[in-house]
């Protein structure tokens, strides 16, 4: 069995805007499973909300996001591209997620048509399912981005 790449081979990302710290599986072209273990020093939790720190919903779509971006980006293909939004359909959040929470992700791409694609996310904290969506998306040359 081989081993799994870092996140950091494959995407773009870095700190303090990389939500991925580990690929469980990768599929290249197809589908990704990561895990996040959200800090509780994460500096964003401070502010959503005092007192009760919450993950923001879009930090968790952008971590869906990042986890989609390594099954397009994995391709030999796509390397040295960038994996953008082109749209989000169909989101939902089910249960919040707090510091400490582990968060486990997948996505599978349902869709492609050359650099435009379509995938569906999960996030999950345990057994119970966190946010749901649809992530449309566009790989492009990182020269083409302004």
């Amino acid at each position: 069995m081989s081993r799994l790449p870092d996140p950091k081979d494959i995407l773009p990302h870095r700190e303090p805007f990389l939500f991925v710290d580990e690929i469980v599986e990768l599929v290249p072209g197809e589908s990704a499973r990561t895990r996040w273990t959200l800090d509780p020093a994460t500096p964003f939790l401070e502010g959503h909300f005092p007192g009760e720190p919450i993950m923001p919903g879009v930090i968790i779509v952008e971590a869906l996001a990042q986890t989609g971006a390594l099954a397009a980006l994995s391709l030999p293909e796509s390397r040295d591209k960038l994996a953008l939004f082109a749209g989000i359909d169909k989101v939902k959040f089910r249960r919040p997620v707090r510091p400490g929470d582990v968060l486990d992700m997948s996505t599978r791409v349902t869709r492609q048509r050359g650099p435009i694609g379509e995938a569906e996310a999960e996030a999950r904290v345990g057994d119970e399912v966190a946010c749901t969506a649809i992530l449309k998306f566009a790989i492009v040359d990182r020269e083409g981005v302004a």
